[in-house]
């Protein structure tokens, strides 16, 4: 089995393991509906981020170069401040972003990178990685809740694809 190629222009190359936290999620729909969920403005919108909270977007352009702006809001009204800047889209296949508050100088900033992949029963593999910017930041996002947290945001995503599949 050959390993997956590492372009030198991409960050993920020579990136630490133990950077690193890794989501995946079985979808039952198409790779284009899925991609669509992450790239449509409005659908992005509806299911994103974990188990109870609700988006309020300030400005959002899901383009490369683009940025997305908004506020994640708890039940209890606790707003978190998020930005993220859409680095690298390739249709389909892939898009990487940088993930952080809305802070130009955050120093928890961390990249991500979201892989579709159809399998031949027309599901798709989704893949999330996030890449932060040492040990102790990854160790401390697993700390309050990220990867639950995650899997909760991609639950969310699987019960919208499949709310837009069934319509």
């Amino acid at each position: 089995m050959s390993k997956p190629s590492k372009t030198a222009s991409s960050p993920w190359r020579d990136w630490p393991i133990d950077r690193e936290i890794v989501l995946s999620r079985v979808i039952d729909a198409p790779r284009s509906v899925v991609y669509s969920a992450w790239t449509d403005p409005n659908q992005i919108q509806e299911w994103f981020g974990p188990e109870g909270m609700t988006i309020e977007t300030r400005e959002i352009d899901l383009n490369p170069g683009g940025t997305w702006r908004f506020d994640m809001i708890a039940r209890d009204g606790a707003r978190y401040a998020s930005r993220m800047v859409f680095l690298r889209m390739e249709a389909l296949a892939l898009i990487e972003v940088e993930h952080g508050s809305d802070n130009e100088n955050d120093p928890g900033k961390f990249r991500m990178l979201i892989t579709f992949d159809e399998q031949t029963d027309g599901k798709t593999v989704l893949t999330l990685r996030q890449m932060h910017p040492s040990k102790t930041r990854r160790d401390t996002v697993i700390g309050f809740g990220a990867v639950e947290y995650g899997g909760q945001t991609l639950k969310k995503l699987a019960r919208h694809v499949a709310r837009v599949t069934s319509r």
